[in-house]
């Protein structure tokens, strides 16, 4: 069964617009768990307006499943990387002014860098991913860095599914047979939901993991967060 790993920004955002601790991220990590998600995702960026650094230290103490840190590899997020060595390290190219993850990798032209990080955190017994387009080329520089797993970038499926969902899933599918064919493991993040992960994953069944954080945040104000992840986890059965 593909896991559901629940990205928890979304409530830091809303301790941080008050301040204080309510919501408590930790508690919320906790009960997501106990609630049935296989993993809990953060994205601590620099100006913290999420998830801060101190988070991420504090989640590490708590998670039980797979704790999956995501971010641009500076040396702020490198160093949380080896102080707390999550189950997954996920690679994404956004730098600090960019509102939210809206690109894949261009991993020909960062082959060498990439390459270098995901050594880093084979040596540290960090599972790699890096967050990618569905460009072919892309994802095979992506294998020739060595890495253990392509997180598919979704926002551009979640945006024609509406309007054709035969089409929107079509490159999806392609990048995931040649990922597959290239023995990289696949995860998929972006604007997945409760209206579109059920095709998304019966299109590409072998899906290891998903990441998913504003939708399912936002369901869990109208059906309560336990009920959402159920909802969401029975969407991911094969």
């Amino acid at each position: 069964m593909t896991k559901l790993s629940v990205n928890i920004n979304k409530i830091a955002t809303i301790r941080n617009a008050r301040g204080g601790n309510t919501p408590n991220v930790v508690q919320v990590a906790i009960d997501c768990e106990r609630f049935g998600a296989n993993g809990i995702t953060v994205h601590p960026r620099p100006d913290e307006r999420h998830i801060t650094t101190q988070d991420v230290y504090d989640l590490k103490e708590v998670v039980t499943t797979e704790f999956n840190i995501e971010g641009y590899p500076d040396e702020r997020y490198m160093r949380l990387i080896e102080d707390t060595l999550p189950a997954q390290a996920t690679l994404v190219p956004d730098p600090p002014h960019v509102l939210t993850s809206n690109a894949g990798w261009d991993t020909v032209k960062h082959h060498d860098l990439l390459a270098e990080l995901v050594k880093e955190f084979r040596g540290l017994g960090v599972r790699s991913s890096i967050f990618v387009d569905t460009n072919p080329i892309h994802i095979e520089y992506a294998a020739k860095c060595g890495v253990d797993r392509i997180e598919l970038y979704t926002g551009p499926f979640a945006e024609e599914f509406s309007l054709d969902r035969v089409k929107a899933i079509e490159s999806y599918i392609f990048a995931a047979e040649l990922a597959r064919s290239l023995g990289l493991e696949i995860n998929a993040g972006h604007d997945l939901s409760l209206e579109n992960l059920k095709f998304f994953k019966q299109s590409i069944p072998w899906l290891a993991e998903v990441s998913i954080g504003h939708a399912l945040i936002s369901d869990a104000l109208y059906l309560g967060l336990e009920n959402t992840i159920q909802r969401y986890k029975l969407l991911l059965e094969d």
